[in-house]
């Protein structure tokens, strides 16, 4: 007899292990759907075992390679993600937007030996090949692992010493696998984070970390979840933490056909894509939401056999959810976690049937404490920063052994550096951040990216950078700058150049100018001054 989804995720070493499992027991039934091109799951482990095949063969990939993956949502990403684990090797999840300047340090940072990169992103690789140590290139497009060619950027005539994903897959074919045990204490991926002050760095997640959060999360859903029967929406990036743990590995080891959204930006192509699935979950962030309400063609969506709608990255607005329980029947329910925990800790329940405000209670096997600046415990009704410790928790960063010993209380809790209050009956409010990240959208937008990037910019003595509210985003960056002497540098040159150095949405929507940036007696920047 078949094992269960919850069954197979606990006897599982690897996340290769438990979704070839799901690949076995859930065969000719779709997996994903992108752009109306189907993966089914029998198809999906047939490209891994052939993929992981070629990257061992032919690339050398073995335990503890560390290999870049650089993709939007797309068919073959998920069996990227599979072949990397299933030959041990680690995967480095970069946003695919990433420019030349960011995606140099996440490379060169993590160590990343091969890169698996989305023919859109070349431009932003070409620049830096010469300066990282990636020594192989993969380069995949948004047909690959689909039955029907899509529209793809072509890969430019200059671009030379890469590989095509689908020519690998045909040769791996052929090619004999060598089993490699993986376990549960392996290094599964590397997610970059940042901080307020140095350079982003990479929270280290293992097979164990990722596995149990996704039991710990099928604990608080499964009363709902029924195996092969979920259509899930996935608009969130899968090199998001969130959509990367929640919506692949949950929803995908438990048979669910998952809408994979390669640009919800375009969201006439996005509510069409979902109008006539089914769909019976969807997950987001606040402002993914506001936006379809916004949509002229969202009445088309059949929400009729929708269970349930999960909001995280960042605070959901009352008024947002409220509108989309009218239109759905289903409010916005909370979750909380980060990259380094897996990222869940806690949840609303599915049997909550009104929006509450609250980031829920802590999943199984997961402590949560509120600590004062003391690094005392607070009762109930106060704020403090929310530590926690559990399976899902990261044991630190690559190579960072400092910034490591700094993340975690004495007593072995993770600082989150998110203030929060808990009421009496267990449920937790984020009410203020202790660090100074910003985030746009739900995504982490840290300080010193955008101040590093900025002062580059010619006319620019000094710069400092907050988070301010924003309707659409929930925040937006405010950049305060202090011009050189005779300088006359516009807000408008500004923001161009950061343009040309940063992602979209670590690029500032404000700029102020100012004498001078508020410091301490030792020379801290003091942005809690820019904020009052």
């Amino acid at each position: 007899m078949a094992q269960t989804a919850i069954e197979r995720v606990n006897s599982a070493q690897s996340i290769w292990e438990y979704l070839d499992g799901a690949a076995k027991v859930y065969g000719d039934a779709v997996a994903f759907e992108n752009y109306h091109n189907t993966l089914s799951f029998a198809d999906m482990g047939r490209y891994t075992d052939a993929l992981a095949a070629y990257m061992q063969g032919e690339m050398g990939v073995v335990k503890g390679t560390k290999v870049a993956l650089m993709s939007p949502n797309c068919l073959a990403h998920p069996v990227c993600t599979m072949a990397i684990h299933k030959c041990g090797g680690a995967q480095v999840s970069v946003n695919p937007s990433y420019t030349p300047d960011e995606l140099l340090h996440q490379l060169n940072d993590s160590d990343a030996e091969i890169l698996i990169l989305f023919s859109g992103s070349i431009a932003n690789f070409a620049p830096i090949r010469d300066k990282v140590a990636v020594k192989q290139v993969m380069v995949m497009t948004l047909s690959d692992c689909g039955q029907k060619p899509l529209p793809s950027p072509p890969v430019p005539d200059d671009f030379a010493d890469y590989v095509l994903l689908g020519d690998a897959l045909g040769k791996g074919a052929s090619l004999e696998f060598t089993p490699v045990k993986v376990t549960r204490d392996d290094l599964a991926f590397l997610q970059y984070t940042g901080g307020t002050t140095g350079p982003a760095k990479g929270a280290m997640l293992t097979h164990g970390n990722l596995l149990c959060n996704v039991d710990q999360t099928y604990d608080i859903l499964h009363s709902v979840l029924v195996e092969r029967e979920e259509i899930i929406v996935t608009a969130l990036p899968m090199y998001h933490i969130f959509a990367l743990m929640v919506n692949f590995l949950c929803y995908t080891g438990f048979g669910s056909r998952n809408v994979m959204i390669t640009n919800p930006r375009d969201m006439d192509q996005f509510i069409g894509a979902i109008s006539d699935c089914g769909l019976t979950w969807i997950n987001g962030v606040n402002t993914l939401f506001a936006g379809m309400m916004l949509h002229p063609d969202l009445g088309k969506v059949d929400f009729s056999n929708l269970k349930q709608s999960v909001s995280g990255g960042a605070a959901t607005m009352q008024a947002v959810s409220d509108k989309w329980q009218g239109i759905t029947g289903k409010p916005l329910l909370e979750g909380y976690g980060l990259s380094e925990t897996s990222p869940v800790l806690t949840i609303c329940p599915p049997d909550w049937t009104v929006f509450t405000g609250t980031i829920g209670r802590a999943i199984k096997g997961t402590e949560i404490k509120l600590l004062d600046d003391d690094d005392m415990e607070v009762p109930d009704g106060e704020r403090g920063e929310l530590v926690c410790r559990g399976p899902q928790v990261t044991q630190g960063y690559y190579n960072r052994p400092e910034a490591t010993r700094a993340a975690f209380t004495r007593d072995g809790y993770f600082r989150t550096g998110d203030i929060a209050i808990r009421d009496e009956q267990g449920r937790y409010k984020i009410v203020d951040r202790k660090k100074d990240m910003v985030i746009v959208s739900g995504f982490n937008v840290y300080p010193n990216d955008v101040e590093q990037a900025a002062s580059k910019c010619p006319g620019v003595q000094e710069c400092a950078c907050i988070g301010v509210p924003d309707d659409k985003t929930g925040e937006a960056v405010k950049l305060f700058v202090v011009r050189s002497e005779g300088s006359t540098v516009s807000p408008d040159e500004i923001i161009a150049f950061c343009r040309e150095h940063l992602t979209g949405y670590k690029v500032p929507k404000q700029i102020a100018f100012i004498d001078e940036v508020p410091k301490s007696a030792v020379g801290k920047m003091l942005r809690r001054e820019l904020r009052d």
